[in-house]
């Protein structure tokens, strides 16, 4: 009888250790929901303010195919967002590429020692580092000692050095989601190192990389600090050259070293001058960037949740 009380009594014992558990997963799941809440609701009542500002600007066309003009009713901007899709190109042309390489190579090649762990803190604490430092790493090393001079070409391996980082980090966590099994059924069946990584590692791994990618994307093309420290055009009334040419051999670099303006630094130009009109432009561009970085996040879950839907484990 003793046996079975105290039996009982370490059963009731377990279920209200699991209730308790039970609710604080409940508290837990509330309080986080209510952050959730509070920070899309900030950025929705955000979001809101701007468009109501920008409105008159930013459903006219006009506004998007104008030069910047002293002129707060004629002004665009052309030349902004021309420039931030060729530094975008720069971008992703310096880092997407380097970044997963890199990731592959720390992930499955790389010796693990000291030396691999002293890589993998450095590129782990650089992803934290504040974009103003990049700014200027890039102003002394790019602009004058390479003598890129202020040009697309620095702005762009300026963003390709800050989202670097971050693509590399998002490489190595997407590969090492994938399940030991699977690089040992290739090896049993005779695959080669390389066979494995590209064949069966890649091939899993890549929403993922892919999202990491996007991300990194999206977070470069609304940062201002180290494209101002530069030294990026606030007004500027021209195109760079086109890339692409209609005669042989059809591609043009010179637009490479051109001066530029993007997106964030047309938004700040127009919110440093004194008259009103110029405020609903900026209203207007600032809305424009909000769009473009919710739609390349947007994107990233799109393209993962395709990914996942392919793969079969």
């Amino acid at each position: 009888m003793n046996k079975q009380a105290s039996a009982l009594h370490n059963l009731d014992e377990v279920r209200a250790m699991i209730k308790r558990h039970k609710m604080n997963d409940q508290i837990f799941s509330i309080i986080g929901l209510i952050a959730l809440m509070v920070g899309l609701l900030t950025l929705l009542i955000l979001f809101i303010d701007l468009v109501m500002d920008g409105y008159p600007k930013l459903f006219s066309w006009d506004f998007y195919t104008n030069f910047p003009s002293r002129r707060a009713a004629n002004a665009g901007l052309l030349s902004a967002w021309v420039g931030s899709a060729l530094v975008m190109i720069v971008t992703f042309i310096s880092a997407v590429p380097m970044g997963i390489a890199a990731g592959i190579y720390l992930e499955e090649y790389a010796p693990k020692n000291w030396f691999s762990d002293f890589i993998e803190i450095n590129v782990t604490n650089l992803a934290g580092v504040p974009s103003i430092v990049y700014g200027l790493l890039a102003l002394g090393l790019f602009v004058y000692i390479l003598d890129l001079g202020q040009s697309i070409v620095t702005a762009g391996l300026t963003l390709g050095l800050l989202i670097l980082p971050v693509v590399i980090v998002a490489t190595r966590e997407a590969i090492r989601g994938i399940p030991v099994a699977i690089r040992e059924a290739a090896y049993a069946v005779g695959a080669t190192k390389w066979q494995v990584v590209y064949h069966h590692v890649l091939q899993y791994s890549i929403g993922g990389i892919l999202t990491g990618v996007i991300i990194g994307m999206a977070r470069a093309i609304g940062e201002t600090a180290p494209i101002i420290t530069i030294g990026a055009l606030t007004f500027i009334a021209f195109l760079p050259p086109s890339p692409v040419t209609s005669t042989a051999p059809f591609l043009n670099f010179d637009w490479l070293t051109s001066g530029f303006t993007v997106l964030p630094i047309q938004m700040f130009s127009w919110l440093s001058r004194p008259s009103a009109d110029f405020h609903v432009n900026a209203a207007a561009a600032g809305a424009v960037i909000i769009v473009v970085t919710l739609l390349m996040n947007a994107m990233a879950i799109r393209v993962r949740y395709k990914m996942r839907k392919k793969i079969k484990w």
